[in-house]
């Protein structure tokens, strides 16, 4: 696991930034019991968590100066975190199309490779800026801060950062965001919160997305709703379908009212 081998270091790419990452060593990763919950050949446990302990406060200071810099522009920073094939792209080309005559807008985009979802948003008319972590399984709050120097977000604007699919490590990073949101697909099984309780207790907004298929899935809603909320009681739920526009405009309705909580520094 990353916070653990820091195995993403030296393979980031972000686009029109050129300042390179260096990664001494080429490590591998496996996993197993003890108090790092992990397992890598040759560390014993106690220096695996002296590492994710490093990595993650190196990390905090990052996000701490990113917070800083979100604050004093009046900007709203929110992670989207979700598995792959959630729908998030999808949710989120939707919003900036239905909210771009409203608010400001741009988009940070995390993957492994390739620049085709920021391509997608670039479409909307809206600025994107990819970042590809290689290995890396996440964003941290370092290269977030090296996209914001390029994609310069406006002054009291929404910055969407849309993190890579994987409901595992980004739940530990913090990139200084005012909020992570996690989208769960109805056909992914009602029991992720469970199978993945880090990233839900982590997320203050839980989207639902595809209820469209509600009717051709055994998927318990109710249930699943219970689980998020086993996992992390004060979590907030919404169901919407990014296909058919179902239940979109209550996405709309908590983006503009927490806009306007970060203009007035709520």
């Amino acid at each position: 696991m990353c916070t653990v081998c820091g195995c993403s270091e030296g393979e980031t790419r972000i686009e029109g930034h050129q300042h390179a990452h260096q990664h001494p060593n080429e490590q591998t990763h496996d996993y197993g019991a003890g108090p790092a919950h992990a397992h890598a050949p040759g560390l014993s446990q106690a220096r695996m968590v002296q590492i994710e302990q490093d990595i993650l406060g190196k990390n905090n200071e990052y996000a701490a100066t990113n917070r800083r810099w979100f604050s004093e522009r009046g900007i709203l920073a929110l992670n989207l975190v979700s598995s792959p094939g959630s729908g998030k792209t999808t949710l989120l080309t939707r919003t900036i199309q239905d909210l771009k005559s409203d608010l400001g807008l741009s988009v940070i985009e995390g993957d492994q490779q390739t620049t085709n979802d920021a391509e997608r948003i670039r479409k909307t008319g809206v600025k994107a800026l990819q970042v590809n972590t290689g290995k890396g399984c996440h964003l941290d709050g370092h290269m977030v801060g090296h996209a914001l120097e390029t994609l310069a977000p406006e002054d009291n604007s929404v910055l969407f950062i849309e993190n890579v699919g994987n409901l595992v490590c980004p739940a530990a990073f913090d990139l200084g965001e005012a909020h992570k949101v996690v989208i769960l697909s109805v056909t992914e099984g009602e029991d992720k919160p469970l199978k993945y309780p880090d990233m839900f207790h982590a997320a203050d907004l839980m989207i639902l997305n595809k209820i469209d298929l509600l009717p051709y899935l055994a998927f318990d809603t109710d249930e699943c709703i219970n689980y998020a909320r086993r996992v992390n009681p004060g979590i907030k739920v919404l169901q919407v379908s990014a296909t058919t526009g179902e239940g979109i405009s209550s996405w709309y309705q908590w983006i503009k009212a927490t806009h306007q909580l970060a203009q007035i520094g709520g």
